[in-house]
Parts: structure tokens; sequence; C-alpha cells
């Protein structure tokens, strides 16, 4: 068991609370910024977490918040922006800011997450930010490990879940980029790299791909999901021009399905090109092991309406 404090800036989201649940787990307390303590309720029940009203983004507020702590851990990251310098500023100029407020506040240990493929000369902006960031984090004097997962899945994600959704509703799936290559990384497996890092003086300045055993297309991951949920589909693969309209169309409409930012991101496979890292211990989870726990929600309300249709 490890004992001593952790800042986990993107603690309430996705990833962050798997990280954060992780970490208590192994002994260690964790403060949560947050904009919004409501967003972050499911984390105030948990035992040596302390849930705080903040803004990361204000450099003299993350230098007081990283104050008395050993490590921190930046999981902050958007996949579209809701206006035009977004990910400059939660990517690019967060990590500036992290670094500043480790040296300031004198801690030495900084974790960071990036995204597999992440090149600061890349196809999108996302990819572009996210090398960025990387560079900033490694030209620093601190402790740091990056992490690259490809693309992560689990109970909450926005990957998965949203095929289920679509597959519910649409009977046919006009589908993007549906050659584009996955290698998806269970969460708990995220979880469980970043938490064994902070103990582990190899992973200093080093910068980890993250994959899970196998490789999918998009195209067969959703056809996987619709299998799971009972909801198979007619899958219709769209050519460049068709994708790109596609795009433009989705990024105006409520929820953002897609951007062309997402789809020049998609135009390099998220693959691993090494073995799981030994350091982390273990083998990567199997999507097929994992997904059907959570995705058979969509497949017992589906059979929760056929059985009231017939009156049982």
């Amino acid at each position: 068991m490890s004992t001593g404090r952790i800042l986990v800036l993107g603690g309430s989201g996705f990833v962050g609370r798997h990280v954060v649940a992780r970490l208590v787990a192994e002994g260690w307390s964790v403060i949560v910024p947050t904009r919004s303590r409501e967003r972050a309720k499911h984390l105030i029940l948990l035992p040596t977490v302390d849930v705080l009203q903040a803004d990361i983004h204000d450099p003299v507020t993350l230098e007081g918040l990283a104050v008395g702590a050993d490590a921190m851990i930046n999981l902050v990251g958007i996949l579209n922006e809701g206006r035009r310098g977004d990910f400059d500023r939660a990517h690019i100029e967060l990590a500036r800011k992290t670094v500043a407020a480790c040296r300031a506040a004198g801690v030495p240990r900084l974790l960071h997450m990036s995204a597999l493929n992440a090149d600061a000369q890349g196809p999108s902006r996302y990819l572009a930010s996210k090398g960025q960031a990387e560079a900033i984090i490694a030209g620093s004097d601190l402790e740091w490990t990056i992490f690259r997962p490809s693309v992560v899945f689990g109970p909450e994600d926005s990957f998965l879940n949203m095929f289920a959704r679509l597959e519910r509703f649409l009977l046919v799936v006009a589908l993007a980029c549906a050659e584009a290559r996955f290698q998806p990384i269970w969460i708990g497996d995220v979880a469980q790299a970043f938490v064994r890092a902070l103990d582990d003086d190899r992973t200093l300045r080093q910068r980890y791909a993250l994959c899970g055993p196998r490789v999918y297309t998009l195209r067969e991951l959703v056809a996987y999901v619709g299998e799971v949920t009972g909801y198979r589909r007619a899958i219709v693969p769209l050519g460049a021009r068709l994708s790109r309209l596609q795009a433009r169309i989705l990024e105006v409409l409520p929820g953002k399905l897609m951007t062309r930012d997402n789809l020049a991101s998609m135009t390099r496979d998220s693959v691993c090109n090494c073995e799981y890292p030994a350091v982390f211990g273990g083998v990567p989870k199997a999507l097929e092991a994992i997904a059907p726990s959570y995705l058979a929600h969509a497949k017992r309300s589906r059979y929760s309406r056929l059985r009231a249709q017939v009156g049982r």
C-alpha cells in the first residue's frame, strides 16, 4: 500500500474516476479539483478523496492546489472543440501550466495522459495539440511519464456506447472511415498503468503506448456492438467525399457525433507497434471479456420491450 497525496486533474471524467478509485484502493490521498462538485459527486463518498471546486486553468489556483502534493496526474483532454482554440487551451496551455505549478510547488512527479499518434505535425488539431503538449512535458526537468492509449473502453465510454445508442435507433449505419483500425484498451488497464507508474522509477521520463490484445477495424467494432446488443444493422461504408460531408453535417448538430477533425485523426490507425509494457504487469484485458457486461443493458431493454408487446 502507498501513502501520499496525489493531485488529479480531470479526476471526475471517464478515465479519471477509474484512476482515482484505483489510487484510493492503493492507499493514496487524492485531491480532485472540479468546476462543479455536482459533476464529481460520484467521488465524494470515496475515502481519502477531497473534491474541491476550483478553476485549474488559473495558474495561481493550480499552484495552490499543488502545494504539498507528491505527484500530479493530468487527465484533462477533449475530443472536440466547442469554440476555436479549445484544443490549445485544454491540451497545450494546461500542459504548460501543470509544469509551472509543479515547479513552483515543489512537486517532482508528473503523469500525463496523451494519445496514440500524438504528433505536433499530426493530421488533426486534436493530435497536433496532444503532440505539442507532450513536447512541453518532455522538455521539462520534472520526473514525468507520458501515456499514449488507443481508444479506451469501459462502462461509461463514449465510443462503444455511442454505437450501441445509434444502432438502437438506426436501421442502417452509414459509417465514415470504416476501415480505420483501432486497438482498444480497457479502462482498468489504463488506471493500473497510471497507479503502478507512481512507485516505479523505471517509468521516469518514459512514454508508453497502451493498447489491448487485438486490432479491429471500425466496421468490425460497430458490427460487434450490434451482435452483443441484439441490434444487428446493415453497415454502409462511406467513401472519402461522403465521409467529409457527413462529418461537416454532424459537427454542427448537438452532441457532435463526429467532426472533420475526428475524421482527420482517423487517417492514422490507432494501433501499437510494440508489446504491452511489461513494467505494468500482466496481459491487457480483451474487449470481448469486458464489453458485453456493460453493453448488455441495451439488449435487456430490447427484450423488455418485446415482452411488453406480447403481453408477458
